[in-house]
């Protein structure tokens, strides 16, 4: 079966049905095109998606960072109607049986809760959470443009980049200073220059090694931690809000928006190649055989699989076949879903609203740094870190009758093992074990709370989500893949070699986390080239 006629029946076919590709669909349905948006999955919402995991549970494992919506999507699709849940969830740590350190959103509150282990440290708390959402700020104001062209090979990207420079100087000598500092510096570090509590920096370190395999001793990971602050309220320091509604509140509010913008949306559809003729695209085949013409695609799948895997080599050079052969995935985190029958006990934790939030198993940095070593030979550590949230006390919808879900996110789980070893089912239940009785340790009783639980490898991951080694970065957040230079460098704002095909993925500038973001600027650099008469849509 082919989808044909005069250049297709489509303008331009978007592959992936995440927050990125039902951001591009509906942007460029809104510009007047003809969009057919493509799902492998039978459901939308990507990374977000909510799946049963045992009867009547259902949870969004990858989706516990609600991320954030740039301000230029939320007015270009009109979202102002979706709104967040402004309740507190903080960030805790456990520090032994019986004891946590419970971190407020609350600047006051936090500093109350640190004074009991360091006054000195409780007096530097405000000035700290002001200084790194700040530096985070700056981010957000990058990540809502495209990529910095360093060549500047256009005129037209100046006054972005004199925005971008005068919003710079904002930070102030001092905060100018401070940012340049803070990317290329290990959290361990950064934390080492301001407290003296080991709990309190064990807590904000989890934040620079989220999804990231590296340990918290490691050049960058203070990047990592302002990366994954964007958009996170004041006094926040481990995510952003939820959404009322629940997970899934976005997807939906996404998918309305594209289809009342005339995007058609297939699912169970997966994308097998992408059709070339003389440099340029004509299509895409699907898994079944089924060919659809059209002479765009924008792919928010990993660059390598949309560049090395669905594109016919011939058409590549070598060396950027080369850079993106290089690109860096290296999935480290697992996640055990537990249905539980009732809340469980943590003695010492400030209440149970705090379950609403994170809590983290781990009370140190070194801890941390000595559960990514392990992760260095292939191996998970004997005691590695564990964060564990509770969504059904935000959303009771999620598991019926009253009864609840708990996620623990595990790191660090290598996606290759030791030795060639593989993900197995005995892997998975040791995973699953090992974690019950970590929990088991400061909530006594957990185990007989547990009605069911799952274990997701990142292999499991990678097979489930379609994501390159399990991992939910789509590409490692190091500094050389950051920027202009995400996903290679010069290829950093969303277009490829290949004229109609672009890439908006979390692959892409401005990464993961940043909701639609990619999805929204590939959309764009798109319709500025159909408009200068680059494009092909």
């Amino acid at each position: 079966m082919s989808a044909a006629g005069n250049g297709g029946a489509f303008d331009v076919v978007v592959i992936g049905a995440g927050a990125n590709g039902l951001v591009a669909a509906a942007r460029l349905g809104k510009a007047g095109l003809r969009v057919l948006l493509l799902e492998r999955g039978e459901s939308l919402g990507g990374q977000g998606a909510v799946m049963e995991f045992a009867p009547g549970f259902r949870a969004a494992p990858l989706g516990l960072d609600p991320g954030w919506v740039p301000p230029a999507v939320v007015r270009g699709l009109g979202l102002h109607s979706l709104s967040a849940d402004t309740a507190d969830t903080p960030l805790s740590v456990a520090i032994a049986p019986g004891s946590f350190l419970t971190l407020s959103r609350d600047a006051g509150r936090a500093a109350e809760a640190i004074r009991v282990h360091s006054a000195a440290d409780a007096a530097k708390w405000p000035a700290f959470t002001n200084q790194i959402l700040r530096l985070a700020g700056f981010l957000g104001e990058l990540y809502q443009t495209p990529a910095p062209d360093v060549g500047l090979t256009s005129l037209g990207d100046v006054p972005a980049l004199l925005g971008l420079g005068i919003k710079y100087r904002a930070l102030g000598g001092e905060g100018m200073i401070e940012f340049l500092r803070t990317l290329p510096l290990s959290v361990w570090e950064l934390l080492d220059d301001w407290f003296e509590c080991g709990p309190l920096k064990a807590a904000v370190a989890t934040g620079g090694i989220q999804d990231y395999r590296q340990g918290p001793r490691s050049g960058g990971t203070g990047f990592v931690l302002l990366h994954h602050l964007v958009g996170a309220p004041a006094g926040s320091m481990r995510g952003r809000l939820p959404w009322h509604g629940g997970p899934r509140a976005l997807t939906d509010a996404l998918e309305q928006v594209a289809r009342r913008a005339g995007v058609t949306i297939r699912t169970g559809a997966a994308v097998a190649r992408i059709m070339v003729r003389d440099d340029a695209v004509t299509g895409v085949v699907l898994a079944s055989g089924e060919e659809i013409a059209t002479r765009v695609v924008l792919s928010t799948a990993d660059p390598t699989k949309t560049l090395l895997e669905w594109v016919d080599p011939v058409w590549l050079e070598p060396e950027f076949m080369h850079a993106v052969g290089n690109i860096r995935y290296r999935g480290c985190t697992a996640v055990v879903m537990f249905a539980l029958d009732a809340i469980p006990e943590f003695p010492g934790l400030a209440s149970s609203d705090a379950l609403a939030g994170i809590v983290s198993l781990t009370p140190s940095v070194v801890a941390l740094e000595k559960a990514a070593d392990a992760a260095k030979y292939g191996d998970l550590s004997e005691n590695p870190h564990i964060e564990i949230t509770i969504p059904t006390l935000r959303t009771p919808a999620l598991a019926d009758g009253g009864k609840q879900v708990l996620i623990a996110r595990v790191h660090y789980a290598p996606y290759r093992l030791r030795e060639g070893a593989t993900w197995d089912s005995t892997r998975r239940d040791a995973l699953a074990g090992g974690v019950t009785a970590a929990i088991e340790a400061v909530s006594p009783g957990f185990g007989a709370r547990v009605l069911h639980r799952v274990a997701m490898s990142p292999k499991d991951i990678e097979d489930r989500y379609g994501l390159r080694e399990g991992a939910p970065s789509q590409g490692e957040l190091g500094l050389d893949q950051i920027l202009f230079m995400r996903p290679v460098a010069g290829w950093g704002r969303h277009a490829t070699p290949l004229e109609g095909l672009y890439l908006g993925g979390a692959g892409t500038h401005p990464g993961p986390g940043i909701l639609g973001g990619a999805g929204w600027l590939a959309a764009t650099r798109l319709i500025e080239d159909r408009r200068k008469g680059k494009g092909r849509a």
